[in-house]
């Protein structure tokens, strides 16, 4: 029996808040008074949809492919990362159908930034930015997340071969 030409990848990240000015979601700059703490831009969603896409096709993660003991990844903007494992998928044969993801975090509220990050990982995906559903939700004030000293991303990624 031959397998469809489907796959699904799961991704996760999470990083430590800071004081800062800025938090990086989705490709998009958030004024806050935290900041995601990190070796790139730390953007724990594109991080997430890294992982997702690397994981449907068994490439391993985001840190075996930008090791954060190079240095010219140090402030690299995460849209140039996930430009890179789109480039990986399409040189292999691999398209994107879609991306599901949810950002974990109390504060600062995405609401009112989704459709910017949407045409953002749109344009480097090469998709619909109606392929690209980004939730947001709190911790209810529970554990690390919920207290404001962290943020986390899941992300699934449907990708086929073309």
């Amino acid at each position: 029996m031959s397998k469809p030409n489907i796959r699904i990848g799961f991704g996760f990240d999470v990083h430590q808040l800071i004081p800062g000015s800025k938090m990086i979601l989705g490709g998009v700059e958030i004024p806050s008074n935290v900041s995601a703490k990190g070796h790139s831009d730390a953007d724990v969603l594109i991080h997430a949809i890294c992982d997702a896409l690397l994981g449907a096709l068994n490439l391993r993660d985001i840190g075996y492919h930008f090791p954060d003991t190079e240095k010219k990844y140090k402030g690299i903007s995460s849209v140039i990362l996930l430009e890179e494992v789109v480039g990986k998928i399409d040189a292999l044969g691999w398209g994107i159908i879609n991306i599901d993801a949810t950002l974990v975090l109390e504060y600062p509220k995405i609401n009112p930034h989704i459709e910017a990050m949407q045409k953002i990982l749109a344009e480097a995906m090469k998709i619909a930015p109606e392929d690209i559903s980004i939730k947001a939700t709190t911790n209810e004030k529970l554990d690390s997340i919920g207290n404001r000293k962290g943020v986390n991303a899941h992300a699934v990624a449907l990708v086929y071969k073309k």
